[in-house]
């Protein structure tokens, strides 16, 4: 047999396997303490946009500065965020806090 031929035959097999794959795809939108209500909305119906289009959705909540001793104060942002997107995804993975960031993972429904 040919060698050519064989190396053919491969990146054939692989291109058509890689058409049967689904690659869930992650978006992110990030959020500071102190965004205004009219911006908070906006942010969450994009994600609402990414929910419903299928991607995973990542909330980043990012703190600077003097807002890290009130970080109460993002906890019940990313709450009150959870809870507008709870029609749309699930949480998969809950509010974590990572240094600087308040991170949660929503999944679409």
């Amino acid at each position: 047999m040919d060698f050519g031929k064989y190396r053919y035959q491969l990146q054939m097999k692989d291109r058509e396997s890689k058409k049967k794959q689904h690659v869930v795809k992650l978006k992110e939108v990030r959020f500071r303490p102190r965004i205004g209500e009219h911006d908070l909305n906006m942010k969450v119906n994009h994600a609402k946009k990414f929910l419903e289009d299928g991607f995973k959705v990542k909330i980043t909540l990012m703190f600077r500065g003097r807002e890290l001793a009130h970080r109460e104060v993002g906890r019940n942002l990313v709450d009150n965020i959870i809870g507008k997107l709870a029609d749309f995804g699930t949480i998969e993975k809950g509010p974590i806090d990572e240094g600087r960031n308040i991170i949660a993972f929503l999944s679409s429904k």
